[in-house]
């Protein structure tokens, strides 16, 4: 007789009853989940397999059939970087196993760049940007994002980015009503003026000329910025924490699976992307006259290794020293700028670059073969707009088409210069497309601050005639994908890498960049961007993936500054 007959033909206690209903409902939950059959064949395993950490074993088989990890909270909270600024510190939690732990962080510093777009001053902007950005990481986005997968980069990158762009429509509504009651109050107040006077005739000189007559063009009025929505910056550093996030889940490192977004089939080369060393800075904080010469930056070619580049600069910048202590140069003190480049006043441009060329014809340096320059010449910050002028050196201030004249003369003076960023404002095309046509195909014209800063790249403005290529900064409401999109459209983008952790650094490679600006050689956080990308090129180099770096070699021979993709 079985013993469920038994069971029904004798008299038994309340307690085996139960005790035979749990034990039939266990053996029916196991059943159904397959269990008993799992444990079986990873007993079977590592029977054959003998693994010598056994406990090891187990835990990867089982690991590999938990649920997949999604996001349980996203948190922000106010810290201070390296350089003493306000700065958010984003973490992602996720719950893996049953367990919740923190599986990324990114410290994000807002660059001065992102500060000179907005109305702010930069002593406002760092008390007001960093709080609200935490508020809106954790009330908004840590909500929204709760229960997410973090490995659907494609899915994330489109609920962050409709979530941004319903916002800033609400925002911009917002402030074109402010705008429309502020005019009509000004309307209603304002009392019927008479008609001004009219114009006096131009004096005449003794020749019968017209006096004061100036054949330069009226200045154009500088664009109204674009509004940018209070705690942009938090969605943006939002895509690149989850997108590390996604990367440690997947056992992978970031620009492997930003990569595998942009570039979904697999590659048998990676393109590396090339540093942009600045070696010398000669702008307006400088203690000398000279204000034109705001970085000196060092572009290498590609038959140099990163190792190799960055040993080179560190002994430029030794060798710029040693020239400067003798009596040869009359500059003014050595220091060094916030970007950890040296710092040295000059009066004329031409001073600072004598001083590059001595430094690396003392060391044997290829400058002008295998070593170029970009000269940085931030001229958005030079203009005075009361004079119509930009103020090159103290107390000297040129006309934009007299600042044409002057690039061209150091271009023709000092060939290794093969590039040009911000020679003037984004207003002055005429400037922009006169001094294209003058340079011809020695030199390329790069956009930085010139930029159009918009709230999604569909909305850009076209760029000022001439310019080749553009410099952007992963601050803002960008998607990783509107990153990439954008570059598989532009074909001529540069990254620049801020204040911050080592994340930008692997966003250049993946996302196929063909140079990211890291600024000078000094100070912990940017060498640690510098030794990242020396590590990822090793790594390339080991697994025998590494593809060649392009340079402006690639880009500079032909008819013209082509533009370039990277394959990824």
């Amino acid at each position: 007789m079985s013993y469920k007959g038994f069971l029904s033909h004798s008299k038994v206690s309340k307690e085996d009853q139960e005790f035979y209903d749990l034990k039939n409902k266990a053996a029916e939950y196991y059943r159904s989940t397959g269990v008993p059959q799992k444990i079986e064949n990873v007993l079977n395993e590592v029977f054959w397999q003998t693994p010598d950490d056994i406990y090891g074993y187990l835990v990867n088989y089982f690991s590999r059939l938990s649920y997949t990890p999604v996001i349980s909270k996203i948190t922000g909270r106010e810290v201070f970087d390296g350089r003493g600024l306000t700065a958010v510190q984003t973490q992602v939690y996720c719950i893996i196993r049953k367990e919740e732990k923190i599986y990324s962080e990114i410290i994000h510093t807002f660059p001065l760049h992102f500060r000179a777009a907005t109305s702010l001053s930069s002593g406002e902007h760092q008390h007001t940007a960093a709080p609200g950005n935490v508020c809106l990481i954790r009330e908004q986005l840590s909500p929204m994002l709760q229960g997410f997968n973090p490995t659907d980069q494609t899915n994330m990158d489109k609920l962050l980015s409709d979530f941004f762009m319903a916002r800033y429509l609400e925002y911009k509504d917002s402030l074109n009503r402010e705008e429309e009651d502020e005019l009509r109050n000004e309307s209603v107040s304002e009392a019927p003026t008479p008609a001004p006077a009219p114009a006096p005739a131009p004096a005449k000189d003794k020749k019968g000329g017209k006096k004061g007559n100036n054949t330069e063009k009226p200045l154009p009025p500088a664009e109204t910025p674009v509004p940018r929505l209070p705690g942009a910056t938090a969605v943006g550093v939002d895509y690149l924490a989850v997108a590390r996030t996604a990367a440690r889940l997947l056992g992978e490192p970031l620009y492997r699976h930003i990569t595998s977004v942009s570039v979904p089939q697999a590659q048998n080369k990676t393109h590396l992307t090339a540093p942009m060393i600045t070696i010398l800075s000669c702008g307006k904080n400088s203690a000398g006259k000279l204000n034109l010469l705001e970085e000196v930056i060092l572009m290498p070619s590609s038959l140099q290794r990163v190792r190799e580049v960055i040993g080179m600069g560190l002994e430029l910048q030794c060798e710029m020293r040693r020239v400067l202590n003798g009596s040869a140069y009359k500059a003014g003190p050595i220091g060094v700028t916030d970007e950890g480049a040296l710092q040295v006043g000059f009066e004329r441009p031409e001073q600072a670059l004598d001083l590059v060329t001595e430094a690396c014809a003392n060391l044997a340096l290829p400058l002008g073969s295998d070593l170029r320059l970009a000269i940085n010449c931030a001229a958005h910050g030079l203009m005075e707009n009361s004079r119509g002028k930009y103020e090159v050196m103290s107390g000297c201030h040129k006309y934009p088409d007299e600042l044409v004249d002057i690039y061209e003369g150091l271009i023709n003076k000092y060939p290794a210069i093969t590039s040009l960023i911000d020679p003037f404002r984004k207003e002055d095309v005429d400037q922009w497309e006169r001094l294209a046509s003058v340079i011809g195909q020695s030199c390329c014209l790069i956009a930085d601050a010139a930029t159009n800063l918009c709230p999604r790249w569909s909305e850009a403005k076209p760029l000022p005639s001439g310019v080749t290529r553009v410099i952007i900064r992963h601050h803002s409401d960008m998607t990783i994908s509107d990153l990439i999109q954008n570059i598989a459209e532009r074909k001529e983008t540069m990254l620049a890498a801020g204040s911050g952790d080592t994340s930008t650094v692997d966003l250049a490679v993946g996302s196929g960049v063909s140079f990211l600006k890291l600024g000078g050689l000094r100070g912990r956080e940017r060498m640690d961007k510098y030794n990242r990308l020396m590590a990822i090129e090793e790594e390339l180099e080991h697994e025998g993936i590494l593809g060649t770096v392009l340079s402006f070699h690639t880009f500079n021979s032909g008819s013209g500054c082509d533009s370039v993709t990277i394959s990824t």
